[in-house]
């Protein structure tokens, strides 16, 4: 497919609005990490700290990156639906149709018909959180490493969840927490604020542990070169040998197929809790008397 020397032009703007977000963030590291020695595992540093009447907002690494990563994602998603036709003339297109295709197939498959208008709620739930974890790979903090963004995301899909319980009226979801027997309503009532909580620290606990997992091996190797080099000058002792190459192999699962499996699994679980949760077959039956309800109403005019 040839192209004209304007599209061109918005491909290349279009790349360069994608790369600096992430040059923002490595820039902004630079300056204002501060000096270390050793290992150093920490949170989330704090830039700075808006007043507010109640309780002042802190404004921290997770949330700049959050915002660098959703900028990521949107030009992403620019670049890759730019120049879209009705006959792919365009690789970038066929990635775009293969990630809607494979989506779409997720989401009828895991929650059936009625939520096949969820699958853009569920592809961006998955590239923000991969983009977010894949961010260790650049230096950068994770902000799927703090428990405060991670929270924020389960709690969404808490809401989403008693949302599609609510479907059949409130009464029909105060009865289901009675069920099978009255007597397990404190366990049902505990086990609906449990699902956002346990989503959070699966996924926070996964990636923070891959994080200081691949720091404390860094440092290891570190130590490891300076001992195996120790009869050799000052000068080459500094050398890291074992550095080179083998952090790379362990990053290959730490930091690459744990973030985009614990990006899926949370993906999975939201599809899982929001769809287990939807009353399918009642609801049918309610829409079904209001059909009728209404056509008798219809009728009687």
């Amino acid at each position: 497919m040839k192209t004209s020397v304007s599209f061109r032009i918005i491909d290349a703007v279009l790349i360069v609005m994608m790369i600096l977000p992430l040059v923002f963030g490595i820039v902004l590291h630079v300056l204002t990490a501060p000096a270390t020695e050793g290992v150093s595992i920490t949170g989330a540093r704090v830039f700075f700290t808006v007043p507010m009447p109640l309780q002042d907002f802190p404004v921290t690494e997770s949330q700049v990156h959050s915002v660098l990563v959703t900028l990521l994602i949107l030009f992403l998603s620019l670049y890759l639906t730019h120049g879209v036709t009705e006959h792919a003339g365009l690789r970038r297109q066929l990635v775009a149709e293969w990630c809607v295709e494979k989506v779409d197939g997720l989401v009828m498959e895991n929650m059936g018909e009625y939520f096949a208008g969820f699958s853009p709620f569920v592809i961006s739930i998955l590239a923000l959180s991969a983009f977010s974890s894949l961010l260790s790979l650049f230096g950068l903090y994770a902000p799927t490493s703090d428990i405060n963004v991670v929270g924020g995301w389960s709690v969404l899909v808490f809401l989403l969840i008693t949302y599609y319980k609510m479907k059949c009226g409130v009464f029909h979801y105060m009865k289901s927490l009675t069920e099978p027997v009255p007597v397990l309503t404190p366990f049902n009532i505990i086990s609906e604020f449990a699902t956002p909580v346990s989503m959070a620290f699966r996924h926070y606990g996964n990636v923070l542990s891959g994080a200081v997992v691949s720091t404390l091996i860094g440092t290891a190797l570190a130590g490891l070169s300076s001992r195996i080099l120790s009869a050799l000058p000052a000068t080459l002792r500094q050398i890291p040998i074992l550095r080179f190459g083998l952090p790379a192999v362990f990053s290959v699962y730490f930091d690459i197929f744990s973030s985009l499996l614990q990006a899926f699994i949370f993906a999975m679980l939201t599809m899982l809790y929001v769809s287990g949760g939807f009353p399918a077959e009642d609801y049918a039956k309610k829409q079904a008397r209001k059909r009728l309800k209404h056509k008798k109403s219809s009728a009687k005019v």
